[in-house]
């Protein structure tokens, strides 16, 4: 049984995915498999993901959903299926690796070292002696997402958005995790708002004592992303839904996560 299983969502990825460094980073670190979900893709991303299993059929697991669900449904399901496999982290990275691989020892050892810890977010900070290479308008809209994101949240949270997480194994992950999410591009906040939601139902401790971030050694943009720049007006308006779903004054009296989802005020 794998301590962590790290859960690798694709759509489309077959020229963007490097098989030789997943399997040279499992033959380094035995204590991680992988969970690779193939999205619906149209190209030969399904077979790629099929010949990484076959060359390591102990690391490497593959689900195939069927049709495109989008990248929030392939990291909820990959993230419950290896949550039920009993390992004890489950988290998800790009496939294209923008974040390495050697990011998720480091990832590991703050769950380690913080028992209290359910959540580490990777960020990508530009601080000398890492190397972080990121378009300038991607950044920068980044960074205005990010800080309306914060707002939203009333969290410091520096990047919602970098594609590596970690997570503790828990019931407290099992219900966020219930339902499919209300949003598709910024599920990582939806994520998060729902500890906060869950928060307050249950009385455990709030989502700034639970959550850490971590600057990344390594981010580099790789060519292909299906990311583009008008994307930032999905992004604000599902921000703006997961305000009314989970963080409005309503949403905090009546609402529900890991059941049959928020109910409506009589």
């Amino acid at each position: 049984m794998a301590e962590t299983i790290i859960v690798i969502p694709c759509f489309d990825e077959a020229d963007r995915l490097a098989p030789d460094a997943f399997l040279a980073f499992a033959e380094k670190c035995p204590g991680v498999d992988f969970l690779l979900v193939n999205d619906g893709s149209r190209d030969r991303t399904l077979a790629v993901l099929q010949g990484l299993r076959d060359a390591a059929p102990a690391r490497f697991s593959v689900v195939d959903q069927q049709p495109n669900r989008g990248k929030a449904e392939a990291v909820r399901i990959g993230l419950n299926a290896a949550i039920e496999s009993g390992a004890r982290y489950v988290g998800y990275f790009d496939a294209d690796l923008a974040a390495p691989l050697c990011e998720v020892p480091r990832l590991v050892r703050v769950l380690d070292d913080l028992p209290d810890c359910e959540m580490v977010l990777g960020s990508r900070v530009q601080l000398l002696g890492r190397r972080i290479e990121r378009s300038a308008l991607r950044h920068y809209l980044g960074r205005v997402f990010a800080t309306i994101a914060s707002m939203t949240l009333r969290l410091p949270v520096y990047d919602t958005q970098c594609g590596a997480k970690l997570f503790r194994s828990s019931d407290t992950l099992r219900r966020i995790l219930a339902d499919p999410f209300a949003t598709n591009w910024i599920f990582d906040v939806e994520i998060i708002a729902r500890r906060i939601l869950i928060a307050e139902r249950m009385g455990l401790p709030p989502a700034g004592e639970v959550i850490r971030e971590v600057p990344l050694g390594q981010w580099i943009d790789v060519a292909g992303s299906k990311v583009r720049p008008w994307d930032f007006v999905v992004a604000l308006s599902e921000l703006l839904r997961i305000y009314r779903r989970y963080l409005s004054g309503r949403a905090r009296r009546v609402g529900s996560v890991g059941g049959s989802g928020p109910t409506r005020a009589e």
